[in-house]
């Protein structure tokens, strides 16, 4: 598999938004739960538990990470089908993602929205999100899971440069 980076950079008032689509042939209420409940996330990002509300905290684990961690992410905003918005802040820095769901003729788009304080690691954190929505891809459609050495270094170059130009 030769994967290319989709990533988009919008610069916005308060910072840069990473955005990456992936599109479905299923409905917006099946896709919303392969990215909401804990047994489905598990196939393509990691588990989760807790009370999972709006303004609520649940632990996530990052099993496809070293030492599959586990970590605090906040809900900022739940609107089923189409709107999660999650938040976390870890040594790494401060996460705040959406991701919003649309339906049309059968298919559903995700479009995966990491808002950037800074530009400055886009060269890392590009080919993780790439990586994480192909792994969603491919638990969804059953096709074989990616190869992270195919998505980093690889993509590292692509964010850098679209850093630099947009």
């Amino acid at each position: 598999m030769n994967p290319r980076p989709t990533g988009k950079l919008v610069r916005t008032a308060t910072g840069s938004d990473l955005v990456l689509t992936r599109t479905f042939r299923a409905s917006a209420e099946d896709v919303w739960a392969s990215v909401t409940e804990p047994e489905r996330t598990a196939r393509w990002f990691g588990s989760w538990k807790g009370d999972a509300a709006p303004g609520r905290t649940i632990k996530v684990q990052m099993a496809f990470e070293d030492q599959a961690p586990w970590c605090d992410m906040h809900i900022d905003a739940c609107e089923p089908p189409s709107r999660l918005a999650l938040s976390a802040t870890d040594e790494f820095g401060a996460w705040r993602i959406e991701l919003l769901l649309s339906e049309a003729d059968g298919s559903t788009r995700l479009q995966f929205v990491q808002h950037l304080d800074t530009e400055e690691q886009l060269g890392e954190i590009g080919p993780g999100w790439e990586y994480y929505l192909d792994m969603l891809v491919a638990a969804r459609d059953g096709s074989p899971e990616p190869d992270f050495d195919a998505y980093f270094p690889a993509m590292k170059p692509y964010f850098i440069d679209l850093a630099a130009r947009t």
